[in-house]
């Protein structure tokens, strides 16, 4: 289901003996643009600490109850690797995570979770061993795809022939936790109206010039289908969004389970859609 992803903020996270924190903000991979981890508030609970939660324990997220469930007990979250938020998180300090609750690597196979489409897919090992998890962190880069989402929220979106708006929000899909869409305010150009644009079309991110780059031209985003937050992104109008572009969906790819291409590969820079 597509959900937007301001309903995290504020999330109640509960694990199987009792209540962890609220969901401050997220980490996303910009290379495939799967959520890796909420970063939860604890609040007086573990004095103010932030912790991250990963996809792989969520159990259930009941948007309308405004909770998560996971299948986590306080104990293993008060004892999980210190991550400092304010920062990024090194693919080292991930690997560290990772190896602590036994969640596999994501990064260690073809898919959008590594060898599954679908966290739920993953084989999740109850015990790591000490010489195992430091073998990993040993072995591990520290290059990493992390972004915070509070933090590309506001970046210029820059297309193929100038600026035409800003990140405003994200739409996700809670059942394989990818963002399918961002929200792009352009109300600068054109005011009040709001259009999304597909990660496949993002060409890179960039932190130092706090823009997204995408393979598309204004006159093409102008004209797109609008975006309000008030209405459902349906099928059908997924089905507009693409055919306006011109460039394939995503279910179409998924459907065959074929791996996730490297991101110049998604959208041909030098052809840019106009």
């Amino acid at each position: 289901m597509l959900t937007n992803a301001s309903h995290l903020k504020g999330l109640v996270i509960r694990a199987t003996d009792g209540e962890i924190g609220t969901v401050d903000q997220f980490y996303f991979d910009d290379d495939t643009w799967a959520i890796r981890y909420l970063t939860v508030e604890t609040g007086g609970w573990l004095g103010g600490r932030r912790v991250l939660i990963s996809p792989f324990s969520v159990v259930h997220a009941g948007w309308e109850a405004n909770r998560m469930d996971v299948a986590l007990t306080k104990k293993q979250v008060e004892n999980s690797p210190d991550i400092d938020t304010h920062w990024p998180v090194s693919r080292q300090r991930e690997a560290q995570y990772l190896g602590y609750y036994g969640y596999p690597k994501y990064w260690g196979g073809p898919y959008l979770w590594g060898t599954a489409f679908y966290p739920a897919g993953m084989a999740i090992s109850t015990t790591a061993s000490t010489e195992a998890l430091a073998d990993k962190i040993r072995s591990e880069s520290t290059d990493s795809h992390l972004r915070s989402s509070e933090a590309v929220t506001g970046y210029r979106i820059a297309a193929a022939n100038g600026e035409i708006g800003h990140v405003d929000g994200f739409l996700m899909d809670d059942e394989v936790w990818a963002i399918r869409y961002i929200e792009v305010a352009t109300r600068n150009w054109w005011p009040g109206k709001k259009v999304l644009v597909s990660p496949a079309w993002v060409i890179r991110v960039s932190w130092t010039n706090s823009k997204v780059y995408v393979g598309l031209s204004r006159k093409a985003i102008k004209s797109g289908p609008e975006y309000a937050e008030s209405m459902p992104v349906t099928r059908e109008y997924e089905n507009r969004l693409y055919l306006h572009y011109g460039l394939p969906p995503y279910w179409v790819q998924e459907a065959g389970h074929q791996p996730i291409p490297p991101l110049e590969g998604r959208i041909n820079s030098e052809r840019r859609i106009n």
